[in-house]
Formats: structure tokens, sequence, C-alpha cells
């Protein structure tokens, strides 16, 4: 039996303040602490909601910590696994994150302890040509973010199952950041073919259309554009966890997702499998800054996923950004895909019969299945969670669906695949029909 190995321990960092201290012991406990001056100063927070403010001396250990880091990174065994040979660590999250922590979701910064971030006023940045996006593009699926062939001065973390890199935008030009300057855009590949023969060759295009008719509802989400460089097709979104200060500093802002609020492992993601739903989250909007409207606006894109079959709308598709002293609020969507354009019958087809949403809605009996959801369920779920104006909200949504395709159809980009929008559109037109029968 080997000696078992010395404590290692990460500096937490967030726009060049020290936060805490994360660290893992030879036995493989997960401890982590605030540094006494953070819990002082005017901007402290906690890095998750799951873990509060508290004294160093009263680390949070275990599990709760382990499945915050884990959330930090791709959910994709096959990504992690190429981002743990790149680096010669393990697929455990203190060896990735240990390589790739340097521009994570949200705020932090994760630094080898003892080492403080280059200056975080001063954007740093290495122009790159459109060929050259093109090229780290075209390598994504072989290697993370900016490839092992380039000095590792920058290292990326992204949550999620698809494959995404990300850059900055900087003077006009898409930049690869040095130093501690962030990202500000993630670019997201088309997700091909997937298990079951399913063909999300358009899964960007898709993307940006949901995104758009969502904001033609009133939603909030995050910016995107379509973009191509060379043969690479991208999906572009802007980074809500990042700012310009008024000074010409690149900020990064707090946030979490769901999964990282309720403390989970990002395997429990989906309610089904025990991941938060509906109530849950509700629950815990009741502590917003802005409660009543993040709450309406939850369940307003709980019916407007069903509307559009987005049927991936799990706890990690949900966060909040955390402000000094712990006081949160919801953020704008993301990562939203539509059914529509590979439901069907047989082979690579997804059944209409058979998808099911990531969270429930309930009657006398809890419903997961997108078909056999109606508007009594949208409102009895929403008469338990005390969110008022429930009829109403439908409503609005209904009333609303004929201008929103107008509009979004209008904008549609020259060369937008005909097929995925008359998918989309007619089947959020049917869905508007439903609610309205009642």
């Amino acid at each position: 039996m080997g000696r078992p190995r010395a404590s290692t321990a990460l500096g937490l960092w967030m726009n060049g303040q020290h936060v805490g201290r994360w660290a893992v012991s030879a036995r493989g406990e997960h401890r982590l602490s605030y540094a006494p001056a953070w819990i002082d100063a005017p901007l402290g927070r906690p890095v998750s909601l799951s873990m509060p403010l508290r004294p160093a001396d009263a680390p949070y250990t275990g599990e709760v910590v382990r499945n915050f880091f884990e959330n930090l990174l791709p959910d994709n065994t096959a990504i992690r696994q190429r981002i743990a040979r790149q680096f010669g660590t393990t697929t455990e999250a203190f060896g990735l994150l240990a390589e790739i922590g340097r521009d994570c979701v949200g705020a932090l910064q994760l630094l080898p302890e003892g080492q403080t971030p280059d200056d975080t006023a001063a954007v740093r940045a290495e122009p790159l040509s459109d060929a050259q996006v093109e090229a780290h593009l075209a390598r994504q699926r072989s290697a993370p973010a900016f490839g092992a062939d380039e000095e590792n001065t920058f290292r990326i973390s992204l949550a999620g199952a698809q494959e995404k890199s990300a850059f900055l935008w900087h003077d006009g030009a898409w930049c690869r950041p040095l130093g501690s300057t962030p990202t500000t855009h993630i670019f997201k590949l088309p997700l091909g073919q997937v298990p079951g023969g399913i063909d999300l060759s358009t899964s960007v295009e898709n993307e940006w259309l949901c995104l758009r008719l969502l904001a033609a509802f009133g939603v909030p989400v995050a910016e995107s554009q379509l973009l191509r460089f060379g043969q690479q097709r991208v999906l572009s979104v802007t980074r809500f966890d990042r700012r310009r200060s008024a000074q010409g500093r690149w900020l990064r802002l707090p946030q979490e997702d769901f999964a990282q609020v309720f403390g989970i492992d990002p395997n429990l993601k989906y309610e089904s499998h025990g991941g938060p739903g509906v109530r849950d989250i509700l629950d815990r909007l009741l502590g917003s800054t802005q409660a009543a409207t993040d709450r309406a606006d939850f369940f307003r894109s709980q019916v407007l996923f069903w509307m559009l079959a987005a049927i991936d709308g799990h706890a990690k598709n949900f966060s909040v950004f955390i402000e000094p002293r712990g006081r949160y609020r919801l953020t704008p969507r993301y990562d939203v895909l539509s059914a529509y354009p590979v439901m069907g019958h047989g082979a690579g087809r997804l059944s209409p019969h058979k998808i099911k949403m990531a969270m429930a809605v309930w009657g006398r009996n809890r419903h997961y299945r997108w078909s056999e959801m109606r508007r009594a369920h949208f409102e009895q779920t929403a008469t338990d969670c005390r969110v008022p104006d429930a009829a109403a909200i439908i409503d609005t949504l209904v009333a609303r669906t004929p201008q929103a395709i107008a509009d979004v159809s209008a904008a549609l980009p020259k060369g937008f695949p005909p097929a995925l929008a008359e998918a989309v559109f007619d089947g959020l037109a049917r869905a508007a029909q439903t609610l309205a029968a009642g």
C-alpha cells in the first residue's frame, strides 16, 4: 500500500481579492474555509449559497464542498478525460481545476496556494485572426480550450455537456486572454449526432432561435449570435457573468447554478434523479432580492419551456447571481434547445409520447411527460407554490405567441435552416392553442 499523499490546497480568488482556501486531505476529505479579510470585506459574499460565510475556524467539509467544485466542470465524461490526458492529471475535480481553474463560470479563479493573480485591472490579450479561431475550433473535439501546443498561461473551465470554448472580444477582435484577463464570450459548437441516432447538427441555430423566442416573450436571456469561422459554425453567447467597469476593467460576476445552490452532485441535476424541481427553486427564490419578479419569471419560463418542447431545463440550466453578504437574484436564461425538430416516430426521432420535461408539474399526480402536460397542471403547480396570477401569465403568453413568432421569423438570418424554424414555430403555435383551450 502506497503512502498517502500530502494535503493539497488551492487559493480561491475573486477579481483579485483572496476569498479562501480549498484543500483535499491525503484521505480525500474536501475542506473549504473563508479568509477572515473576505468575511469582513464590504463586497464579501459566499462562493455558494450552500456554504454561507462563516469563520475560518469553522470550515465546510465533505460532499457539499466537492459537489460545488464538481459543478464547475464539464459533465461530459469524454471531455473531462481529454482534459485530464492533456494536463497529465486525474478526472477528479481538484486535479482538473488545479489546471484549468483560472477562468471558471462565475467569478472564481483557482490558483496554487501561495500564488496571486496577475494584475486584474489590466486587459492583456492576443488578437486572433478568423483563421486562427477556426483552427482552435477545429481542434476542439480533440483538445479543450486553446490546445496543448500553446502556452498554458490561461486555462478555462466551462461546465455542461456540450463542446464549447471561450474567447475575449476586445478592441474589435476575438482574442486569447492572457494572465487574469477573463473571457467574455462562450462559443458553442454543433452537437452533431447524439446517442439514439438523434441528429442535432443544427443545435446552434436551434438554441439561437429558442433564446430569441424567449426574449420576444419578455424573458431575460443571454445575448447570442450565429457566427461562422471558415467551416466552423458556432453560437457565440455573451457571458452575463462578465462586465466591463467604467474604468475599463473586466469584472467577473459571482454566480452559481441551482445544483450548486442546493449542494448536490451534478449527476443529480434532473428532478427525477433526486435534484430540485419547480417547487424547490420557487421556494428558494422567496429569498431573492427581487423575489416577486424572479418567481414569476421562473414560472413563465417553465410554461415557455413546455411550449417550446425545451425538455432539458434541469437544475444546472438555471442560475443566480450572488451579491454581497449572500444576497442573490435569478440570472438570464441560457442553454435552451427545442425538441420539435427531432420529434417523430422511427429511427433517429423522439416520440412525442415518450419525451419528458426535466421538472414536473402536478395535478392529482406528478407529470413529467411532455405530451401529458396541460394548462390545469401549470395552474395547480403555481397555486401550490404560491405564485400569484398564473392564469394571467399563461393568457399573456398565449396572446403574445403570434407576434413573437412573426417578430423572430422576420429576424431570421440568411441561410437559417427553414425546416428547423418551421418545426419550432409550428410546435409553439400548437402549444399556445392547447393552453388557450384550457
